[in-house]
């Protein structure tokens, strides 16, 4: 089992791509610390890893603020003993373009998706550290590569993701700490539903996401999970500042 006896701390892991893979890591061996701003969300995951003998604690986190996030790893440190995978997966998207966008929305979107991010590394990986190096995996998108219409926000940040998790691999690099990041196109979550229910016309919206992909579908949670458990894993033990497209071939055109 690639991840027997490693602990993995997942924000966002109520749905979607952080609750696949969080099932899939538990699936392998790790104690997994299920987090998500919904605690029932947290605990319908850790409930189903543990009904297929998984091991996982839920935690109700707010990535945005820095007490929330110092006492995820605190906690994952005293019932685990340490933090050897961390995968910055919390975010949102909210749609429009620059001049449609509200100041307060802008600064949710770069509180949860950008320093989200930045709070989960800068208090898990001094606990890496500590074990000999561990590997982050940060949520970026598609669209921190290439550009979608009306989602100025959403795109800003997940550009800053991706450079952000350039910077620290390098700078972690010498305590042999990976920092890599997955580049998802549209995934069939709760996220990219309420985003498309959220445009005023969701069945062309879903079409015009769909008929975009080379691959000729949208990915499903589970595509980006194997791509984070790849990452996270020794099989990946060289390769660390990696923006990885999980695309169906998207940002190939």
């Amino acid at each position: 089992m690639r991840f027997k006896e490693r602990t993995v701390i997942i924000t966002g892991a109520g749905s979607g791509i952080g609750r696949a893979t969080a099932m899939l890591l538990a699936s392998e061996g790790a104690n997994v610390m299920v987090t998500d701003l919904s605690l029932d969300a947290a605990e319908a995951t850790t409930e189903a890893i543990i009904a297929a003998a998984g091991e996982a604690t839920a935690l109700c986190v707010d990535v945005t603020q820095a007490e929330d996030t110092e006492n995820m790893v605190k906690a994952t440190v005293e019932r685990y003993g340490g933090v050897d995978v961390l995968f910055n997966n919390a975010g949102i998207v909210i749609a429009g373009s620059v001049t449609d966008s509200e100041e307060s929305g802008w600064q949710q979107t770069f509180d949860v998706n950008l320093k989200g991010v930045m709070l989960g590394c800068k208090y898990a990986i001094p606990e890496m550290i500590k074990r000999g190096g561990g590997a982050v995996i940060n949520t970026s998108s598609m669209n921190g590569l290439v550009a979608s219409q009306a989602i100025a926000s959403y795109a800003a940040s997940k550009g800053a993701v991706l450079m952000l998790t350039k910077q620290m691999a390098l700078d972690y690099a010498a305590q042999q700490v990976r920092v890599n990041c997955v580049c998802p196109s549209d995934v069939n979550t709760p996220l990219i539903r309420g985003f498309i229910d959220s445009t005023p016309n969701p069945r062309a919206t879903e079409k015009r996401l769909r008929d975009r992909v080379p691959l000729g579908r949208m990915a499903e949670p589970e595509d980006v999970a194997q791509a984070v458990a790849f990452l996270a894993s020794d099989a990946a033990s060289f390769i660390t500042g990696v923006a990885l497209p999980v695309d169906g071939g998207v940002t190939t055109m």
